[in-house]
């Protein structure tokens, strides 16, 4: 990894980098494993450094809400390690992946009073803080046409990537909607028969 590429270390000084990868692993996985249960104390500040990772909760009958994927070059759940607080959620890879995991508390120590860092972490929750806006919007007040429309419209190159059950499972519908919605924008000809996106502003008009 190229630590001066990734944007919180972007302004570090060479001896600040070295000193960083003293305090620092890269954790290789695989598709399935999971990076850290709810619940688990918070001890690495991770960087995923490449793949797709889940973030999710399970309600009370087993099912999974997603809340969020990240990808290459993401902070991921940096607040419980500002609060000292367990992981309110799980993370599970999504396809064979990288992370650097950071001794959290040294990088307290020696890194987290630069300001450079200091600011680019609130844009990083400022970022989260959002997207967790538009699930609870997303849940709460988008029927599933809505939902697959607006997924499709900001997440375009995800949307050809991933398979219908975890786009589905992203959106809390069934399926057979999300087929069903699929087949709907492709008569409307808003997606082609490959599913690429043909008509952006016809389809923005369904949220």
């Amino acid at each position: 990894m190229n630590f001066k590429e990734f944007f919180l270390f972007s302004d570090l000084k060479e001896s600040e980098i070295n000193r960083l990868k003293e305090i620092s692993t890269i954790k290789k996985f695989k598709n399935g494993n999971i990076l850290f249960y709810e619940g688990d104390k918070a001890e690495f500040l991770y960087v995923l450094i490449k793949g797709i990772l889940k973030i999710y909760k399970q309600d009370k009958k087993g099912s999974l809400i997603v809340l969020h994927y990240f990808y290459d070059n993401s902070l991921v759940a940096e607040l419980a390690n500002l609060e000292n607080m367990n992981y309110p959620a799980t993370a599970e890879f999504e396809s064979d992946g990288e992370i650097l995991a950071i001794d959290y508390k040294i990088f307290e120590k020696e890194f987290l009073q630069t300001p450079s860092i200091s600011f680019k972490i609130i844009k990083s929750l400022s970022k989260k803080i959002k997207n967790l806006q538009d699930v609870i919007n997303r849940n709460l007040t988008m029927d599933s046409t809505s939902r697959v429309a607006k997924f499709i419209y900001e997440n375009e190159e995800l949307f050809k990537t991933l398979k219908n059950n975890k786009i589905a499972s992203i959106l809390n519908i069934t399926p057979e909607t999300l087929s069903r919605i699929i087949r709907k924008f492709k008569n409307e000809k808003i997606l082609n028969e490959n599913l690429n996106l043909e008509n952006r502003e016809l389809l923005e008009k369904f949220f």
